[in-house]
């Protein structure tokens, strides 16, 4: 009887220690797959297994935008959880080639990413089931696995268009879905569930980690630094499965064992799509060459990058396919699952070697083969400069500035010219040696021309930082290190006037232009110098900012000690100066100085825009700039007033003719209207917007289409540029091109090109050598070797700014920011 006691009071006192993992269905109290799981249900049940499991263990890593929580569950065999910190730092140690890490004991890292498109929603009710199925480990295959592998389910990487996507369609779906493709509940409204909060792709936001939930994620990842990465995806509901070994292009970093691994797992998971007759493809259309996808990022970080592609986009929760079977969220499921689990397993059989050549790929980053050793980044712009040292922080690429040997002359590849040149490595120059741990990601970042072995790719082709930022550089066949750690700052002057007739500050970056907003916000009244100007033996360039004393000493008494006190705590670059008689160019009398308005900004959104045009400008101004914006609805251009809203962006997109003449009677009125990429084509051929489409150049060829019928999948290659880099030549002494430099290097996605106004300012335009990087076609190239991208126009009151190429694309495109800044606050 005491024995029989004793057993159950030890039954009852480890019972919580060993409560029973409850599946899915039981937790959610629905069948998994015949309903979209809130996120809210997916964190509780992730955190319900955790708690009841000896071998999970929960990170929350952050919130979302809309402050959802971010999170990651670790799984592997007991005997792993409890030394889960040294495997995480052993692994570590082999990316930094730490010789006394023992591979045999190190078991590989698999990272499972699911959800990063908020309308793919099936993967993250996949990994509730994947979670559940590991943390049970009911059979000695799977509890094998997990011997071998150390596995990370993040479950939803992008939860606020998860649940955006969600929300609608658990609001439109009957008492059962309607498997019609027609119905309601497969069509979103805009902006659709695909992107975050500010409507961004966040599958192409890895390496420049521009939005909270990629930086806080990509911190995360560099904690682990996995062997294998997948990224679960869903593609048209009408397409079978997509799984590696992926399409060419295949950037030429990608290590042989790297694509060895990706035929490995692809045979894995087509031995169980096999037994099922489920449908599949591999080596097509999904490429490995952009550096900023979730399966590019981790290749050029060590790991085996996949992607694996569902079927499944609007699809809810069934739908009628082009073959006439019915696709159910069930099935969708089960697919996932499949390559899943499918993918642990073949990462465990091969635990050993991907652990071998993981240490192998950090190895060899310590000597590169590359061209390039070495890259130089000139200080031309301290601004760009910092946001690109902030950048390579961000994906821990090492740097450093200058030498302590004085200017030295080195030969390099001038971005500038594309020729080997002479310069002299000064003291803020930025240099990056790639013989480095992250040198891979850091060659591929900077490197001029990207080898393209296939004209048909899924994403940009040209992305090199220096363009980007808009900062000379110089490609170095000799390694080179630099030798100071940060930038030597230049020293402030020191106020000396004792009545000063004006307070004088620089315009080269976005701190400058924060500076004036904080001014404009005071009713701080502001001047702009149009050309430049020499005064006490300085030069002053044009576009630099002025406060006149007198003219703001009519509403400040004090306005001297306040102005002083509030450029110093702004950190404002400024000079005092004590007259307005200067000694080259004009007085400070000259309405060459012009005062500047303060802007009262909105942006058009809805159906007709392009939402990732609008979520590149709403997260820059409230994100980067924190100024205030309107997004009005497109229906309300017909209201604007110009006393509310003295300057309108319109995004890419396509909008009704009417919109034109909306839109002209309020820029006559004084307004200031800045259209961006394919919204120009609302007003082309209509009064009073002068802009016109420049004809294609007439060809002798004969017409006919020649591509073949094999060859019917593939673009035609010369009607090609899917992001190209272009040179563009600047009226530099026109407002928008102030701070920028000698040349604007755009991304090109378009063939788009315009004549130049015969009324009106053409401040950039394309030439015969304006080519520099990336896929264009030959007939691309031909249309667009000469022609007018950005455009000034004056109507009545007010003006017209013409910007046809997406200027802060990705919002990684630094330089763009600048010229939409000037468009903005110095127009």
């Amino acid at each position: 009887m005491k024995r029989i006691l004793l057993l159950l009071w030890v039954s009852l006192i480890a019972a919580p220690l060993f409560a029973q993992i409850q599946t899915p269905d039981a937790f959610l109290g629905y069948e998994l797959g015949t309903h979209f799981s809130a996120h809210q249900k997916v964190v509780d049940y992730f955190k319900d297994v955790a708690a009841k499991s000896g071998n999970v263990k929960l990170q929350s890593y952050g919130k979302s935008y809309e402050g959802r929580e971010l999170l990651y569950a670790i799984v592997s065999d007991p005997s792993n959880m409890e030394r889960l910190e040294q495997i995480r730092t052993n692994n570590l140690a082999l990316s930094n080639n730490d010789k006394t890490v023992k591979l045999t004991k190190q078991p590989v890292i698999v990272w499972l990413s699911y959800n990063v498109h908020g309308n793919e929603a099936n993967s993250t009710e996949t990994a509730m089931k994947v979670l559940y199925t590991l943390a049970e480990a009911k059979d000695e295959k799977t509890k094998q696995w997990l011997k071998n592998t150390v596995v990370i389910i993040d479950p939803c990487l992008n939860p606020d268009g998860r649940e955006r996507y969600v929300n609608y369609f658990n609001s439109v779906v009957g008492a059962a879905p309607n498997p019609d493709p027609a119905a309601r509940e497969h069509y979103e409204p805009w902006p659709g569930g695909r992107s975050n909060h500010y409507y961004f792709d966040l599958n192409r936001d890895w390496a420049w980690q521009t939005q909270i939930e990629s930086e806080q994620r990509l911190r995360q990842y560099h904690q682990w630094l996995p062997q294998v990465h997948v990224d679960f995806h869903e593609q048209g509901y009408n397409e079978p499965y997509y799984f590696a070994p992926a399409a060419e292009p295949i950037h030429q970093s990608v290590t042989p064992w790297q694509r060895d691994f990706q035929v490995i797992v692809g045979k894995n998971n087509a031995k169980y799509f096999d037994e099922n007759g489920w449908q599949y493809f591999t080596k097509e259309r999904f490429d490995l060459l952009y550096p900023s996808y979730g399966d590019t990022y981790p290749l050029y970080n060590g790991a085996i990058g996949m992607t694996y592609e569902q079927g499944g986009i609007r699809a809810g929760l069934a739908v009628v396919t082009a073959d006439g079977d019915t696709l159910t969220l069930k099935d969708r499921i089960s697919h996932h699952f499949t390559t899943s689990m499918s993918t642990v397993e073949v990462s465990s059989a091969y635990a050993e070697k991907l652990v071998t050549e993981f240490k192998k790929f950090f190895e060899q980053s310590l000597t590169p083969s590359t061209t390039y050793k070495s890259y130089v980044i000139k200080a031309q712009n301290i601004s760009r400069l910092r946001k690109l040292a902030e950048l390579l922080t961000k994906n821990k690429i090492s740097y450093a500035f200058g030498s302590d040997r004085g200017d030295r002359n080195l030969n390099g590849y001038n971005y500038e010219t594309q020729k080997v040149e002479s310069f002299k490595l000064e003291r803020n120059d930025m240099v990056v040696n790639v013989a480095q741990k992250h040198g891979v990601l850091a060659n591929i970042l900077f490197e001029p021309q990207t080898l393209i072995t296939d004209s048909n790719t899924y994403d940009i082709t040209a992305w090199a930082l220096p363009y980007a930022y808009a900062l000379n550089a110089y490609g170095l066949k000799e390694s080179l290190s630099g030798t100071h750690s940060f930038i030597e700052e230049q020293k402030k002057s020191a106020v000396t006037a004792a009545k000063p007739y004006a307070w004088v500050l620089s315009w080269n970056g976005m701190e400058d232009a924060k500076v004036l907003m904080a001014l404009q916000q005071k009713d701080i009244k502001v001047r702009m110098a149009e050309q430049g100007f020499t005064i006490g033996g300085v030069a002053y360039k044009a576009g630099t900012l002025l406060i006149y004393r007198a003219e703001n000493e009519k509403k400040r008494s004090n306005f001297q000690s306040q102005i002083e006190t509030l450029l110093k705590d702004l950190n404002a670059d400024f000079k005092v100066l004590s007259s307005g008689y200067v000694e080259k160019g004009k007085d400070f009398g000259s309405s060459t100085y012009r005062l500047l308005t303060m802007p009262k900004v909105a942006v058009l959104a809805g159906q007709e825009a392009s939402s990732q045009s609008v979520g590149e400008i709403w997260h820059f101004f409230e994100q980067e700039l924190n100024y205030p914006i309107s997004i009005l609805n497109v229906a309300t251009a017909a209201n604007l007033d110009v006393n509310k809203v003295n300057t309108l962006i319109v995004p890419d997109g396509y909008y009704a003719e009417k919109l034109s003449e909306q839109l002209a009677t309020w820029v006559n009125a004084g307004g200031k209207l800045i259209m961006l990429e394919d919204a120009i084509a609302a007003v082309i051929g209509k009064k009073p917007f002068l802009i016109k489409r420049k004809e294609e150049p007439k060809s002798n060829e004969a017409k006919g289409n020649t591509q073949t019928y094999s060859n019917r999948d593939h673009d035609d290659f010369s009607n090609s540029i899917p992001g190209a880099i272009y040179k563009v030549y600047l009226d530099q002494t026109h407002p928008l091109s102030y701070g920028i430099g000698n040349y604007y290097y755009t991304l090109k996605t378009d063939a788009n090109i315009y004549e130049p106004l015969e009324n009106g300012y053409n401040i950039g335009t394309l030439k015969a050598n304006s080519y520099m990087a990336g896929v264009a076609g030959a007939k691309v190239k031909a249309k667009i070797s000469s022609g007018m991208l950005y455009a000034s126009q004056e109507i009545g009151k007010g003006q017209v700014l013409y910007l046809s190429t997406g200027l802060i694309f990705r919002q990684f495109w630094e330089a763009g920011k600048q010229m939409l800044i000037n468009g903005v606050f110095l127009n």
